[in-house]
């Protein structure tokens, strides 16, 4: 079984564990009834359809 010859540093620890939390910009498409944006398979907060549908009504 493989050992570590040295300790890790804290440094070098954080440093590879940011690497993993860089995350992409969310992908957002634009709501074919109202046109706004809005995350894919989500109702849409501006207009409350999804799908071609009212799902939720909003005021």
């Amino acid at each position: 079984m493989a050992v570590p010859k040295r300790k890790t540093s804290k440094a070098r620890r954080d440093r590879r564990r940011t690497a993993k939390s860089r995350l992409t910009a969310p992908n957002v498409i634009e709501c074919p009834q109202c046109h706004d944006t809005k995350l894919p398979h989500r109702v849409c907060a501006a207009c409350g359809y999804y799908d071609g549908r009212e799902v939720m009504s909003v005021e």
